[in-house]
């Protein structure tokens, strides 16, 4: 496919928001159907409508997934691209086809960077700061120009600093959190002279951070555990009265994640909430002083985790599973009005106040298909699924068990790729957040720390049981496994460890073999994940280790093997392995199993360029079982 047809093609996946500080523009990455990722510059209108424009590089050239956006108030964009320890610092203007202006400007080494935009920016002024960390640990940071001047150096903190909240409307005094002996505290670092002050310090060893601020009413939302645990809380900095922590901003077992702040005509400070609870989001709006959260009636989906609210309505990026990513608009007052009240059914009409700018339809006229969550009986609890197939889903002919990766991680509802081309072959396709899915509190998440295919695996085992012997009643074949990454991990244990004729077919993109493999072949930042989440600890029971090289013996199922020949995430040599002991074993490729090494892919390579043949793939090995 040509560059100019790629870049044309309607996006079906948005990532990376990001708002420009007046709220005029925002920008994200985008791809089409066949994975080429690049940058888009949305056009944010008074009117609350939204439009985008590709910024189309020449030369087929696609933006790395790991590239980091600042939308600028005149819609160009600023790019940071990350290569190992070395940051290109680039500007981007939209043009026509092929015609996107590309401006390098800078280039950084340090073992991270990323950037925070500079509010009331001016001419030949600065549009960003740069915060970069190394192993020291220090924080250096820098003022990038967009008129091509060298990056300016202005400070270098002892520690590592995160966080990034403005504390004025001219850019000179910012919020951020310090890591120190362990414990978080918010500092203001004043740009023009190099130096922090203690901003926040509720208690000695609270962790403590600011996360939004007015600078006109002085008003403060924070996080903190000083309460006993965390919670949000809120106070005027500089005022007589202490910080408050409200029942209304607590909700036991839920994280309330403040995404946006708006001050309107009263000076009343108003901040919207995004709630996460399993593969869905809710939205509420909480006013200061206020005694209750007020629930926005949203479609059900998945919100961005970003906003910016300003008169011209709430942005936010939203997905849901029908609906492509784009960014909607809501009229917080039009959506809490009496004509604005929920209703509990996923088809229902848009609510009034609610606009969605940029999801793509199908380019054959179609609609993309629905998915919902519904709760299943799980051996210690309940699991929640999301669901394509409607309520006929278990009675299809066939039936896909998807297995998200991490493992912290989870199936949301929202647009997905693979799974939409899944169901267009026929499959109904079943994504259970089984035990170590996050999204559920801390004992679900937690309860795979240090045991990576244990409680998960218990879990997989029990609903392919359940599943099997429903799908066999009625005269069906069992279902199939489809996972990525720890997913695929996940789907091979379960297919090797499940009772003979449970399964129909496996196809499984970029696993490793075991955490103990994992670690010794990893770079370095996996590793470290790896040990963090204990996934080289041994299992003591009766199944034995969980090695899948060692139980490539019991994977008798048709098998399909994808894997990226570049992935720096799961080295393609975990998959290699397999297909040696599998072939050692007598098992004929291309009969028994299919190999299938993407030269050039990452582990991202189901949403790299390219994607739509291997999801093609999938889909139809998932619907055949023919590994050729």
């Amino acid at each position: 496919m040509s560059t100019v047809a790629r870049i044309t093609a309607p996006a079906l996946r948005r990532l990376s928001f990001t708002f420009a500080t007046d709220g005029s523009h925002a920008a994200c990455l985008a791809a089409g159907a066949d994975g080429g990722w690049y940058v888009e510059s949305w056009r944010l209108s008074a009117d609350g409508s939204a439009t985008p424009s590709a910024v189309e590089l020449a030369g087929r050239r696609s933006e790395s997934l790991r590239s980091q956006l600042v939308a600028l108030p005149d819609g160009r964009v600023l790019v940071c691209r990350h290569d190992g320890e070395r940051h290109d610092l680039v500007l981007l203007t939209a043009g026509g086809p092929g015609a996107g202006i590309e401006r390098v400007l800078a280039s950084l080494r340090m073992p991270g960077l990323r950037l925070l935009p500079v509010p009331g920016s001016t001419p030949g002024g600065p549009v960003a700061v740069a915060l970069g960390t190394d192993t020291r640990p220090t924080t250096t940071v820098w003022l990038v120009y967009a008129d091509g001047s060298a990056p300016r150096q202005i400070a270098e903190l002892p520690g590592l600093h995160g966080g990034g909240v403005w504390l004025d409307r001219t850019g000179r005094l910012l919020a951020l959190d310090q890591v120190a002996d362990g414990v978080v505290k918010s500092v203001a670092l004043d740009l023009d002279l190099g130096r922090t002050t203690p901003l926040l310090e509720i208690a000695e060893r609270s962790n403590d951070r600011l996360v939004l601020f007015d600078p006109q009413t002085r008003f403060a939302m924070v996080r903190s555990d000083a309460p006993g645990e965390d919670r949000l809380g809120w106070g005027v900095l500089g005022g007589a009265e202490p910080l408050r922590f409200p029942e209304a901003l607590h909700v036991p077992g839920v994280f309330l994640r403040p995404v946006a702040l708006h001050i309107g005509s009263s000076d009343t400070p108003r901040v919207a909430l995004q709630i996460d609870r399993g593969a869905a989001s809710a939205l509420a709006v909480w006013e200061r002083g206020g005694g209750r959260l007020d629930p926005l009636p949203v479609p059900p989906g998945r919100l961005g985790a970003v906003g910016h609210w300003s008169d011209s309505g709430l942005r936010m990026p939203y997905s849901a599973p029908d609906h492509p990513a784009a960014l909607a608009t809501l009229d917080v007052n039009a959506l809490l009005g009496p004509a604005g009240l929920p209703s509990t059914r996923y088809d229902r009409a848009t609510p009034r106040g609610w606009r969605l700018d940029g999801s793509a339809a199908p380019a054959d006229g179609s609609q993309w298909h629905r998915a919902e969550s519904l709760e299943l009986t799980g051996p210690a609890g309940p699991i929640e699924a999301v669901v394509y197939g409607g309520e006929a889903w278990l009675s299809a002919r066939h039936l896909v068990i998807a297995l998200h990766g991490g493992p912290a991680d989870a199936w949301r509802l929202e647009f997905d790729p693979a799974l939409q081309r899944m169901v267009s072959t026929g499959l109904a396709v079943l994504a259970p957040n089984q035990r170590g899915s996050t999204g559920y509190g801390a004992a679900h998440a937690m309860a795979i720390r240090g045991a990576w295919g244990g409680p998960d695996l218990a879990d997989l085992l029990h609903l392919l049981e359940s599943l099997a012997g429903q799908r066999a009643a009625l005269g069906l074949e069992p279902p199939a496994l489809f996972g990525v990454s720890y997913g695929a991990f996940l789907a091979l244990l379960t297919a090797a460890h499940a009772p003979a004729g449970l399964v129909s077919r496996c196809a499984v993109v970029a696993p490793f073999l075991s955490g103990a493999r994992l670690l010794a072949e990893a770079s370095a930042p996996v590793r470290a994940l790896t040990t963090r989440l204990g996934g080289a600890q041994p299992i003591e029971d009766e199944l034995g280790p969980r090695d899948v090289l060692a139980l490539a013996h019991r994977l008798t199922t048709p098998l399909l093997v994808v894997h990226g020949g570049r992935d720096e995430v799961v080295p393609v040599s975990q998959s290699r392995s397999l297909r040696h002991e599998l072939l050692r074993q007598g098992r004929i490729e291309g009969t028994d199993f299919r190999y299938v090494e993407a030269a050039g892919a990452g582990h991202e390579l189901l949403a790299e360029e390219g994607a739509a043949v291997l999801h093609e793939l999938l889909a139809a090995f998932l619907a055949t079982g023919r590994p050729t």
